[in-house]
């Protein structure tokens, strides 16, 4: 009995040992895959016709303006307007007391009539030799000098009643009821400003001038139609209307080296008000068979100028450029692109030199250039 117990305890410590050496299961890892290439936005580059714009400071003037000043001396009884809203000509803006002037308009009136009656009395006398040529001669002097008072103390009269001298935006009354105003002292009582259409006054350098109309004499490049211009607001948005050239000062300001440019833009709806700062996008000429980018694709470091270009392994990579002149929001390449390249336009942060990328056609919310055309 002895020996069985040992023989078991014996079998049992051997199983034991031989389930410790069985290897243990091991828990499987999860399998990771790597995330999608980044999407940007590309288009693919063509050789056409690009116009050379500048874009210039300039301010907005108003198409008429006038001062609208005292002719009479006297107190101001009445403003007759609304301070900023829009007046028609001939409209009364202001009274001036006129009872003296109404009172030396009637008193030259009766005596007008009276020394005509005198030269006609005089005519009848004159026939039958009752008086003198003389006579008659000093009645019609007469006649003429009551004339000419009535016509003075008229316009007097019709000074006091203040008009308007023309149609448009009237600004603040300089003066207010129970002021005194002179006529000697032109006293400013108002300010009115034609606001449709509007002038807007900028300069151009000389010096580019001269350059491009010898790049066009030279075949270099196509003069441009000037005619029509763009504006560009304050914020950097465009005008939704374009403007006409209507003024090109022949000589140059020696002080500044610029020539004067004037062009007039419609304004019905007020955005355009004086005195207010905006850039003139000016065409300045033609270049044929050149390549152009949108501005926001050219990049700049310390070596220069560069736009991200997507090659045939989808990898992105900087592509060393020069640039030209401007060709209203795009940059015209001098040299570093052929035509054909996809050039990242939107998602330039995502696209590293050296990673693969997902290029994806641009959709523009505006009317595409000829010259850019989206890949297929």
């Amino acid at each position: 009995m002895l020996n069985k117990l040992i023989s078991l305890s014996l079998l049992a410590l051997l199983s034991a040992c031989g389930a410790g050496d069985k290897p243990a299961a091991t828990v499987a890892a999860p399998v990771t895959s790597a995330p999608p290439p980044p999407e940007v936005e590309v288009i693919t580059v063509a050789a056409g016709d690009a116009t050379f714009t500048q874009d210039l400071p300039g301010r907005v003037q108003a198409y008429r303006t006038a001062q609208v000043r005292a002719r009479v001396d006297g107190v101001v009884e009445a403003r007759l307007f609304k301070e900023g809203s829009e007046v028609k000509a001939n409209a009364p803006l202001f009274r001036i007391d006129s009872r003296s002037y109404q009172a030396t308009a009637d008193a030259a009136k009766a005596d007008a009539a009276l020394t005509k009656e005198t030269v006609e009395r005089y005519k009848r006398l004159r026939e039958i030799n009752g008086i003198s040529q003389q006579d008659l001669d000093i009645a019609q002097n007469k006649a003429k000098q009551a004339a000419a008072t009535l016509i003075k103390a008229e316009e007097d009269l019709e000074h006091a009643n203040v008009p308007a001298p023309l149609t448009g935006s009237i600004g603040r009354a300089q003066v207010t009821e129970g002021a005194l105003v002179s006529k000697s002292g032109a006293t400013l009582l108002a300010t009115i400003e034609q606001l449709d259409p509007v002038y807007v006054n900028f300069t151009q350098s000389s010096a580019e001038l001269s350059r491009l109309r010898r790049a066009v004499a030279t075949g270099l490049l196509k003069r441009a139609d000037g005619a029509k211009v763009e504006l560009l607001m304050e914020d950097g948005s465009v005008y939704p209307q374009a403007g006409n050239l209507s003024f090109s000062d022949l000589a140059v300001d020696p002080s500044t080296g610029t020539v004067s440019l004037r062009a007039e833009f419609p304004n019905a709806k007020r955005d355009l008000l004086p005195g207010m700062f905006v850039r003139i996008r000016f065409p300045q000429a033609i270049a044929e068979n050149v390549i152009r980018v949108p501005q926001r694709a050219v990049q700049s470091n310390t070596s220069g100028q560069f736009v991200m270009v997507v090659g045939a392994d989808g990898k992105a990579n900087p592509q060393p450029i020069k640039t030209g002149g401007m060709a209203s929001t795009d940059f015209v390449i001098l040299n570093g692109l052929k035509g054909g390249e996809q050039i990242i336009v939107n998602g330039l942060q995502k696209a590293r030199p050296g990673t693969v990328v997902k290029p994806i056609p641009l959709v523009e919310t505006m009317k595409l250039d000829k010259q850019l055309t989206a890949p297929k």
